[in-house]
């Protein structure tokens, strides 16, 4: 398997979203008659797409206005949110910040420790508003913070790094055990991030209610370019689906698998749900609300790093409320906006009426695309020329 690159060694062709169409079904439906609703734990969410644990995207307003909306956002413990008291002071100073400023500051701003009350009080705030209040830190924190979360009325708890294994080694500190943690944890927990199929089965037999696929693929990301790894995300995807379905042919215990990162439209969205993914977190896209903390900037997670940061503080602008990002009317023409109508309608094109449905979508490869017949589009940089 693999083409050759060299004496005794082989690479695998994988592919990312430019490099791939689908191709519409035998029978089509009525985009308003198809189910484009998820479940996890048990609970059923009409918008399968979640809002990723950065501090640019999700705030306490935004978690709220996007559980009213039928969603999950997700709050990041490890952030701005939970080391001040006044975050929007510190938003506001990395919004003004200069592009030569803006990760020196990231960084001097993620020093101040993280107060376990306020871990508390965020968690609060997003229940006292009757939202889905879903949180998110690193491995280090997960046990402490996990308790406090709970406590406070916390519904969902993911525990996310750049790499996520089940044997995760050190010597300086111990690692968590994510079987065991898995297990006592007091609410339902979403691990991540993977992108192969091995890392996959092993992380499905922990008990996760759920797997982030994806490293590196972020808008806000230089993880590829600074560590040199990942995998595109289409290829991780199906990877990770498979060993989804392998799991479940074996147990009997169905783990959604969520596409994290690398889609800015709604075809991209719609690409992942056919590659397998029973849903997607997105990052820029919902930065560019009006909602978003961020003033229309966002950055990466990791870009607070103290010596090696695998981020940048990227510019998306503010667009639209987060409604119109996810229901329209869409005011743009880059295909940013109304991403559950690109959906349904993608679906509907597809001839699959709920997302599993859409699993079993043709998949092709087409690196033209993006670029067949538009020629138009990029010289005047409107639409798909952007």
């Amino acid at each position: 398997m693999g083409e050759w690159i060299g004496i005794n060694r082989r690479a695998r062709r994988c592919y990312g979203f430019d490099e791939v169409a689908l191709v519409p079904g035998t029978s089509t439906i009525n985009p308003a008659e198809v189910n484009p609703s998820w479940e996890i734990a048990g609970k059923k969410y009409k918008v399968p797409i979640l809002a990723a644990a950065m501090d640019g995207v999700v705030g306490v307003e935004f978690a709220v206005e996007m559980g009213r909306l039928g969603g999950i956002a997700v709050l990041n413990l490890d952030g701005i949110q939970t080391r001040y008291d006044d975050p929007d002071e510190v938003l506001e100073n990395i919004a003004k910040a200069t592009p030569q400023e803006a990760t020196k500051l990231v960084q001097e701003v993620y020093l101040k420790p993280v107060k376990e009350k306020l871990v508390a009080t965020r968690v609060e705030e997003i229940k006292k508003k009757k939202a889905p209040a879903v949180v998110s830190c690193i491995p280090q924190n997960a046990e402490r913070f996990s308790d406090i979360a709970h406590e406070a009325g916390a519904d969902i708890f993911v525990v996310q790094s750049t790499v996520t294994t089940v044997r995760h080694i050190s010597k300086s500190y111990k690692p968590l055990d994510l079987k065991k943690f898995c297990t006592k944890a007091q609410m339902p927990v979403i691990l991540g991030n993977c992108v192969t199929y091995g890392v996959t089965l092993e992380l499905l037999d922990t008990g996760a209610a759920g797997l982030l696929i994806g490293i590196g693929p972020g808008a806000a990301c230089t993880t590829r370019g600074v560590l040199g790894i990942g995998v595109p995300q289409v290829t991780s995807t199906i990877d990770a689906a498979a060993a989804r379905d392998y799991y479940f042919k074996r147990t009997g215990r169905y783990t959604p698998i969520i596409t994290d990162g690398g889609m800015r439209i709604g075809g991209e969205i719609c690409k992942a749900f056919a590659a397998g993914a029973d849903a997607v977190m997105v990052g820029s896209a919902f930065a560019r609300a009006v909602e978003a903390p961020g003033r229309g900037y966002h950055w990466g997670m990791a870009t607070s790093h103290a010596n090696l940061p695998r981020g940048t503080r990227i510019f998306v602008g503010t667009t639209g409320t987060l409604e119109e990002i996810l229901f329209g009317p869409a005011k743009v023409d880059d295909g940013s906006q109304n991403l559950m109508g690109a959906l349904t309608t993608s679906m509907g094109c597809l001839g699959a009426t709920t997302i599993n449905d859409m699993h079993f979508t043709e998949i092709i490869i087409a690196p033209s695309i993006q670029t067949e017949g538009k020629i138009f589009q990029v010289v005047q940089r409107v639409g798909m020329g952007k």
